[in-house]
């Protein structure tokens, strides 16, 4: 069950991160880190870790547009 959560809360973020890839709306990102982080203890207290893996390739996804964008932009 928390591994069902952690892919929803995983698919919820990507859906943030998708359109915080335009430019001038990568500070979407700063809304992005904390769910995916939130989806990652859910799969990391879950029996299976596949929802954890999603949710830390969110993570990196915006960790990624965020250091390219400087943070902000």
């Amino acid at each position: 069950m928390l591994n069902v959560l952690s892919i929803l809360t995983g698919l919820f973020a990507l859906l943030l991160a998708i359109p915080s890839t335009i430019p001038f709306l990568g500070w979407g990102n700063w809304f992005v880190l904390p769910i995916a982080i939130v989806g990652i203890a859910l799969g990391q207290l879950s029996s299976s870790n596949g929802g954890r893996n999603f949710c830390i390739v969110v993570l990196v996804i915006a960790v990624i547009r965020l250091s390219l964008g400087g943070g902000i932009i």
